[in-house]
């Protein structure tokens, strides 16, 4: 199977006035966690053919983008044909482009009504899910490489670990609270911002529907490669204290990675390592570009299934640094890969610089710039040097 190359995106981050989302509508009660509001975004619904214009010019391979469920189902049970056309489109918009479609059903965001029903809470969830992911299906399917069911089910559960100040889980809670209230139910409930005494049961929502949701596509089109991505930081244990370590692991990764022992392939997402000793956190997170090829050792030795980079990259203002951090990165992946580590390919996080959940548009990980008044792309530094990596591993 030949190795792909490039970038990945998320319709909520990029494409703008997504209304009939939860997270559109947490945005906007207060108190509020999320920092400002991602209005208009990339503007990436009108310019979804520039930016694979982009994508094709840096000769890439692959692009992976998720189909905001709002959109398609913006009331329960009533799916849009224009927001279907649309979504095909895109995927004809790849094939054209000589780009094989990498389509996340689900990456954080749901409709508004489903998170009135308590999100991932409600025991009708995965019917829900799997349905939205049978319609979709078989308006897409034919002609999509890869489907990833969920983005991340794991991360409320490892930000659970990351050193992140009282008052801002204090703000989520507040959140959660603010939309219940607005919304006029017991529990509006997000996927992407959770209570800690939730967690069990919002994964287990969220493990069922991954289920349903394969299992509705599968039927459709059986060979139609399906998985998930998790969260995974490179976690090191200091010295011969693996305990704290290893607990953040079975934590963490533990149902994900066994759940995916049933997929096709399981998508990692990289951005840091963390160092941990008998007691916790030792230094970090930081960034390290030899965090990539240990995480996709750990997680293919855990799950045994094929790894998809689904998304990697690095938060920086400095593009030099960015430039920079992807040859040693993309090394140690290569050599995971020589040591037999079955790597379906890597995906870039991410085209465009755009809105990124609680820190709104504060946070630069894009390849290209996006002008926040005319939404004019520019290809930054970084961009050229992820299209030399690649031409330079086809030896052109």
């Amino acid at each position: 199977m030949t190795f792909l190359w490039g970038v990945a995106t998320s319709g909520y981050q990029t494409e703008g006035g997504n209304t009939t989302s939860d997270t559109w509508f947490a945005e906007h009660v207060t108190p509020t966690v999320f920092r400002e509001p991602s209005g208009p975004a990339c503007d990436g619904y009108r310019r979804w053919r520039e930016d694979l214009d982009l994508v094709a010019g840096m000769g890439l391979s692959a692009y992976r983008f998720s189909v905001e469920w709002s959109r398609v189902e913006p009331a329960e049970g009533e799916f849009s044909a224009e927001a279907l056309d649309h979504y095909a489109a895109i995927v004809d918009g790849c094939v054209e482009r000589g780009l094989a479609p990498v389509v996340t059903y689900n990456h954080m965001t749901a409709p508004h009504w489903f998170a009135r029903r308590g999100g991932w809470l409600d025991s009708g969830s995965a019917e829900a899910f799997a349905r939205y992911c049978g319609v979709l299906t078989d308006h897409i399917g034919d002609s999509i490489a890869y489907a990833v069911t969920l983005n991340e089910p794991n991360l409320p559960r490892l930000l659970a670990w990351a050193p992140i100040p009282r008052k801002v889980r204090d703000l989520e809670r507040a959140t959660l609270e603010a939309a219940s209230r607005a919304a006029g139910v017991e529990r509006y409930r997000l996927a992407n911002v959770a209570l800690p005494e939730e967690f069990d049961a919002l994964e287990d929502g969220m493990a069922a529907g991954h289920v349903a949701g394969r299992a509705a596509i599968k039927a459709r089109r059986p060979d139609l490669p399906v998985g998930l991505s998790v969260a995974v930081v490179d976690d090191q244990a200091v010295g011969d204290a693996t305990t704290v370590r290893d607990q953040k692991r079975d934590a963490v990764y533990g149902r994900w990675l066994q759940l995916a022992r049933d997929d096709d392939f399981v998508g990692v997402q990289n951005y840091e390592r963390a160092r941990y000793d008998g007691t916790g956190l030792v230094a970090g997170p930081d960034v390290h570009p030899s965090s990539l090829g240990n995480a996709v050792r750990y997680v293919h030795a855990e799950s045994g299934v094929p790894v998809f980079v689904t998304e990697h990259g690095m938060a920086t203002d400095d593009d030099t640094r960015r430039a920079a951090f992807l040859a040693p990165s993309l090394a140690g992946l290569r050599e995971a890969i020589g040591d037999g580590v079955p790597v379906l390919g890597y995906l870039h996080w991410t085209l465009l610089d755009n809105f990124e959940w609680i820190f709104g548009y504060g946070l630069k990980l894009g390849l290209v710039e996006v002008d926040r008044e005319t939404f004019a792309r520019t290809p930054k530094p970084s961009a050229a040097e992820f299209a030399r990596i690649v031409r330079e591993s086809r030896g052109g």
